[in-house]
């Protein structure tokens, strides 16, 4: 049974519990005059659950009580974050020229004025931080529980410190500089001082090798699916290691390879089947199970959200797509939204064959099997009708060991998807890996991790690493996960004009823009709440 349905119940019960104001990043304290941590949540761990519920609940949030926007499914932060992270890039592009994200997120044109999905990431991160320390400024005092429940509550303390730094984390990769707090800070006097980006990885990686350490309470790897433990901590570390010099200016590939090494002795495997990674049952099926370490659980009856896996799966076909004896990734309905260009799908994954248009067609990467085209136009020369472009069912909702007809038999068609979001898994490690192994001297070490994921995919394994390998073996392995932008920056090759896809910069033929745009802005509501944040380089500030 998945770990925190319970959770989210909770979660969306306690949602008037909780109040945030963004300007200044705290909550009020819940009563002032109540020190312990027994008098707000009891002496039974379960009663520490809301809070900590709270804190996962944001990844999944539909609440715009806190957001100045319209349409809650676009507001969750799963979502919001795909968005800025892949449909900027190459992989995908969306058709909705409708929403108020969409035409400056496709084309790389987005300003300091509020851009929608850069607003939800930002606010619903804040308010994640703004739980999470709350969470821990109530939890100090642990003296009232027995030993053994006090152990407990450091547990899910140990999970707090890590959902903050996680929420940092895309914080500062998305915004650079932000404003900073933790639970020391003082609540409610002003707005919490910005720190640079280079600060806040500092104290992410402390917050995070202290949670690994051998005398953290945070649950030990591959014991707490989905929630995290300290598998996903060392994850989180990988990545942030990965992409240091783009954060701070200074290198450090050995401290990533460093990181990976020590996921590699706790027990993780790849799953046998790549597409049953991204299948309605992954986060009940042990086979795949195994390769998460951090994952975001989606419930068709309990997580009922138009973010996350529920708009990669019915965002991604057409209602043409699905009739009476046709489910092709289980859902009951297409929005018409997201699809790949064929730039990428030719480049990176070959297909050959007489007629793409009708299917006739191979690509002998398993990987690039879950791409439709039949009654496609090919080209994306229409950027805002949806039959142009590749469709992408990668994100299907019908169990592993199960076919279409089969699940339409026995589950019938569900109107929001099961598949669990993979926050973090093993094959991005071994990609990790292998870029630290070659800044360091030590490809040797990391080919035979590269072979494995070559293996499984069907195709020829390399004998060496270079960044072009690098570039295109992430687009394959981890498309439509949500790292394209990240990467992209990382091999100076997001703005640049030597890298182009369709619409980038808004040609369609593409072009390069400038690099300020490698960041968004700090949001102008926050600007003008906050008199402590100072705008990004590159974009105006209002009155100024």
């Amino acid at each position: 049974m998945k770990r925190y349905l319970k959770f989210i119940a909770v979660a969306a019960a306690a949602g008037t519990m909780f109040t945030a104001c963004v300007g200044d990043l705290e909550t009020q304290p819940l009563n002032e005059t109540q020190k312990t941590a027994a008098t707000v949540y009891g002496t039974d761990p379960s009663g520490y659950l809301g809070g900590l519920a709270r804190i996962y609940f944001q990844f999944v949030s539909n609440d715009l009580t806190d957001l100045q926007l319209t349409d809650g499914g676009a507001s969750e932060l799963i979502r919001a974050y795909w968005s800025l992270n892949e449909v900027s890039a190459d992989a995908v592009k969306c058709a909705w020229s409708g929403d108020a994200w969409v035409a400056a997120v496709n084309t790389n044109t987005w300003s300091e004025a509020d851009n929608d999905a850069a607003y939800a990431v930002y606010v619903r991160t804040v308010q994640g931080i703004s739980f999470a320390n709350e969470f821990l400024r109530q939890t100090q005092d642990l003296s009232a529980l027995t030993a053994e429940n006090a152990k407990i509550v450091e547990s899910y303390r140990a999970e707090a410190r890590f959902l903050r730094a996680y929420y940092y984390w895309i914080d500062m990769d998305c915004f650079g500089a932000v404003p900073f707090t933790t639970e020391e800070s003082p609540v409610g006097i002003e707005g919490p001082v910005q720190k640079s980006r280079t600060d806040i990885f500092n104290w992410i990686v402390g917050e995070l090798k202290d949670l690994v350490s051998s005398g953290s309470a945070m649950p030990e790897a591959r014991s707490n699916y989905p929630r995290a433990d300290k598998g996903s901590v060392w994850g989180l570390l990988a990545r942030i290691y990965l992409n240091a010099e783009v954060y701070t200016g200074t290198a450090m590939w050995n401290e990533a390879k460093a990181a990976c090494e020590e996921i590699f002795k706790l027990g993780y495997g790849l799953a046998s089947n790549y597409a049953d990674v991204f299948r309605g049952d992954n986060g009940s099926n042990p086979d795949v199970q195994k390769e998460m370490l951090f994952a975001i659980d989606y419930n068709a009856e309990q997580t009922q959200s138009y973010g996350g896996s529920s708009f990669l799966a019915f965002a991604a076909i057409a209602d043409s797509d699905v009739t009476s004896d046709s489910r092709p990734n289980g859902v009951n309905g297409g929005w018409g939204g997201i699809r790949v260009p064929f730039d990428y799908v030719n480049l990176y994954f070959s297909p050959s064959g007489q007629d793409y248009s009708t299917g006739d067609y191979t690509i002998a990467d398993k990987r690039g099997r879950m791409f439709y085209i039949k009654g496609r136009k090919e080209d994306m020369s229409e950027l805002y009708d949806f039959s142009y472009g590749w469709s992408c069912f990668k994100f299907n909702n019908i169990p592993h060991d199960q076919t279409e007809e089969q699940f339409r038999a026995t589950a019938g068609i569900k109107a929001y998807s099961d598949v669990d979001f993979p926050l973090i898994r093993l094959g991005e490690i071994y990609l990790i890996y292998a870029e630290a192994c070659m800044h360091t001297g030590a490809s040797s070490s990391a080919l035979p991790y590269l072979r494995q994921l070559s293996e499984r995919a069907g195709v020829e394994a390399p004998t060496t690493i270079t960044t072009d390998y690098l570039v295109a073996e992430r687009a394959r392995e981890l498309m439509w996960e949500g790292h394209r932008r990240t990467d992209l920056i990382r091999y100076g090759l997001y703005n640049s004009a030597s890298y182009l896809w369709p619409w980038k910069g808004g040609s369609y033929t593409g072009q390069g823009f400038d690099k300020h745009l490698n960041i968004f802005a700090i949001p102008a509501s926050e600007l003008a709440s906050n008199p402590n944040l100072n705008q990004n380089e590159g974009y105006k500030v209002a009155g100024k």
